[in-house]
């Protein structure tokens, strides 16, 4: 087991990575230390050279937590994992060398913790394949104990005496089996938790069945794994040691074909094989050339389904958004019949506007209710004539070209284009007074359908209260659309694209859009955009 003077403090590089535990966390915190202290115990058997494990399944339970709460939880990690090695003894305050028992028990969280940030801001801007889930969760898989073991090596070479081992050989030998160990109890223990995880939170309600593609992929499974442990055994049998190609090149195959669930219980059969040998009394050399060996197995085989299941994910991102683009398509002929339209009725519509002002002046000191017919005539025409006006503006080519926009304007012509929806839904629009001055730079048309959308999401999920304003934060304005969720849970019809639009146009203009769900209920869409200063 990983001796607590094995390890030094890998600092933290950014607040981002720890913040205060919520009560929501608790629970989750108390089954972790729990769940570590029992993972940490079943190491022993496959302890290694420099006290390492060559399996150590807390590490996998680490990083599990981590993963699935945020690594927003470290520093909550590392205080666990502290109470209960203090609990079993292995930190004794009264003893010389305390401190630095704290600090090898402190450091694996941390670096963890660091790990699971880094990869999570590099998948988040990246446009590569590797940030397509899951192969982020595969990348922090190998990249944390990785550097964990990374993290020892100072020590390890400037406080030999503490890791037990002597010279450049052993103290690598060490470390080697410190990162084999961990990535064998990651791969093997994270996903399963992660996946009982998923499962009770988002329980499905048809279970999935049994059908002739799952037969004929467990077949093909089954038969290409068992010829890779037949070829295996043989040449074990003649005299070639225990290669690890066959083994490798089955679970690889598995994955690539049937993805990572797949490729983990082919993983699992291989490492039940394995790991009861492993765990007698045999050469500490012997054994870790085993689990290298498995440990190569086992990356290899889950990045090769986590790549699998990536692709899939992708080809299905791109079929919608090829729908997207049918439904772009669709939209501009309808814009430009619109604008079409607009054009031939805009002409009659402004005359008649005109008389009807003009029957509604000469009226004025007639019958009463010719008066007030005249008016309500004349109020018609003007607010039918500024429809009009705006939809001729908003179809437009001038309003595709970026351009300085008055938030307060742009606001408004997004009340009045959700208006009629607003109605009929009957919902309550609230749209509070906007600074004039607030300002961004963009397209009108498509920063207007952005926030129509998010305003049409909350319309239909609310229970009849909308709000709709903005503000400034520093050099940003910021528009929040927020609705409390009402218990509605039939799915509205449509495509289910208009987030996804919404969130593509406000990242094109330099912006964010992110959608928080608070416990009393309420839903917010948060849009922020650069400013673009004072309107003149």
């Amino acid at each position: 087991m990983p001796s607590p003077n094995h390890f030094i403090l890998f600092p933290i590089a950014s607040a981002g990575c720890a913040s205060m535990p919520r009560p929501a966390d608790l629970p989750w915190l108390v089954g972790y230390a729990l769940a570590f202290a029992y993972a940490h115990y079943a190491a022993a058997s496959w302890g290694g050279q420099g006290y390492y494990s060559l399996l150590y399944p807390a590490a996998g339970v680490r990083l599990a937590l981590l993963w699935s709460r945020g690594s927003r939880l470290t520093l909550a990690v590392m205080v666990m994992e502290l109470s209960v090695q203090t609990a079993a003894g292995v930190i004794n305050p009264g003893q010389s060398g305390w401190l630095t028992a704290v600090i090898g028990v402190a450091r694996p969280a941390l670096t963890y913790g660091l790990a699971i940030y880094l990869v999570r801001s590099v998948a988040a801007r990246s446009r590569s394949s590797l940030s397509v889930a899951p192969m982020p969760f595969g990348l922090a898989a190998v990249t944390a104990p990785v550097a964990a073991a990374v993290a020892s090596l100072p020590w390890s070479l400037l406080s030999p005496e503490l890791t037990g081992v002597v010279g450049m050989r052993q103290t690598v030998a060490s470390l080697t089996g410190f990162a084999v160990g961990d990535l064998l109890g990651v791969l093997l223990v994270a996903p399963p938790l992660l996946w009982l995880g998923q499962s009770a939170q988002n329980r499905p309600e048809n279970p999935v069945r049994l059908t002739l593609h799952h037969l004929r992929a467990l077949v093909e499974g089954s038969l290409v794994l068992s010829v890779a442990i037949a070829a295996s055994m043989l040449l074990e049998h003649i005299g070639l040691g225990v290669p690890a190609a066959p083994a490798l090149l089955a679970v690889a195959w598995i994955g690539l074909r049937f993805g990572r669930t797949a490729s983990w219980w082919a993983i699992l059969i291989v490492a039940a094989l394995v790991l009861p040998y492993t765990a007698t009394d045999m050469p500490v050399a012997d054994r870790l050339a085993l689990h290298m060996s498995l440990a190569s197995i086992v990356v290899v085989g889950y990045l090769a389904g986590s790549f699998a299941d990536a692709q899939i994910r992708a080809r299905k991102d791109v079929s919608r958004r090829d729908r997207m683009l049918f439904q772009a398509e669709r939209l501009k002929t309808l814009r430009a019949m619109s604008v079409a339209v607009i054009h031939e009725i805009s002409q009659p519509l402004s005359t008649l506007a005109i008389e009807a002002k003009h029957l509604h002046e000469i009226t004025v000191s007639a019958d009463p209710e010719i008066a007030k017919t005249a008016a309500l005539i004349d109020r018609k025409a003007e607010a039918l004539a500024t429809l009009v006006r705006r939809l001729r503006r908003f179809g437009g080519r001038s309003v595709d070209e970026p351009s300085t926009l008055p938030v307060s304007a742009l606001i408004d012509t997004v009340a009045a284009l959700t208006s009629a929806e607003t109605k009929a839904a009957r919902v309550t629009l609230d749209v509070p007074a906007i600074d004039p001055d607030l300002a961004v730079v963009g397209q009108e048309i498509e920063l207007a359908q952005a926030i129509v959308n998010l305003v049409r999401n909350a319309v239909q999920a609310c229970d009849g209260h909308v709000s709709l304003f903005a503000h400034r934060e520093d050099d940003q304005v910021v528009v929040t659309v927020a609705n409390r969720c009402s218990d509605r849970t039939t799915p509205q019809p449509g495509m289910g694209v208009g987030a996804l639009v919404a969130r593509a146009i406000i990242e094109a203009h330099g912006g964010t859009l992110d959608r928080v769900s608070q416990p009393n209920g309420v839903t917010r869409a948060t849009l922020a955009l650069p400013s673009a200063g004072v309107v003149a």
